[in-house]
């Protein structure tokens, strides 16, 4: 028969149990606020220079191994996001880069807005004056986007429009990047940024005959 004491013992033993998978029920309920993001696309993320524009997940769409030829043309992903409530029109060009970063960084002639209208949304009641973007149809660059007060302006993957880096200086593959510059409308000091490559989602499948494939534990 056990003793008063060790019946005691038992007993918190298995309250605090019962508090810890309680907790733990509890937590696992909550939804974290990184589970509601976009994963990360290794894309460049900065604020301009009087924090009134954030440019989000900048980078060169992934299109292979082989990436872009020289004279091609190279669609961006970015998102821009509006902090004030006047608008702001954000301007895109491309510059060839200084000698210091290296050849992994090339330029193009032009920055372009093709095939429509950006992703983009404003608050209620925006005048139809503050568009988002500029229309399609834009030739010889640079890329001009006006994003509505407190509104942001997207381009993506699979969007029927797109962000281009026209005419690239040099072959750009993974593992380099793009020479952009991006000015404000504000007053804002001009930004120069590289824009990398992007990275896919998922691996690539492997080749049949792949040694990994036939490895025996």
């Amino acid at each position: 028969m056990r003793s008063l004491g060790t019946r005691r013992l038992v007993l918190v033993a298995g309250l605090a149990a019962a508090t810890a998978v309680a907790v733990a029920g509890c937590s696992a309920g909550q939804v974290a606020e990184t589970s509601l993001k976009r994963p990360s696309n290794q894309g460049v993320n900065v604020d301009n220079s009087n924090k009134t524009v954030a440019i989000r997940n900048l980078a060169v769409t992934y299109n292979g191994p082989e990436g872009y030829s020289a004279s091609e043309s190279a669609p961006l992903e970015v998102a821009l996001f509006n902090r004030t409530t006047q608008p702001v029109t954000v301007q895109v060009s491309s510059r060839q880069p200084d000698a210091a970063l290296g050849k992994d960084v090339v330029s193009g002639a032009n920055v372009v807005l093709a095939g429509g209208q950006s992703s983009a949304s404003a608050p209620a009641g925006t005048p139809p004056s503050s568009s988002p973007s500029e229309p399609a149809g834009q030739t010889g660059g640079p890329a001009r986007i006006v994003l509505a007060p407190l509104g942001y302006a997207s381009f993506l993957p699979g969007d029927t429009d797109s962000m281009q880096v026209e005419g690239l200086s040099a072959k750009l593959q993974p593992g380099m990047s793009v020479n952009l510059v991006f000015e404000f409308s504000n007053g804002a000091a001009p930004l120069t940024l590289q824009a990398p490559v992007g990275v896919p989602l998922s691996p690539a499948p492997r080749e049949s005959g792949d040694p990994a494939e036939n490895h025996e534990e």
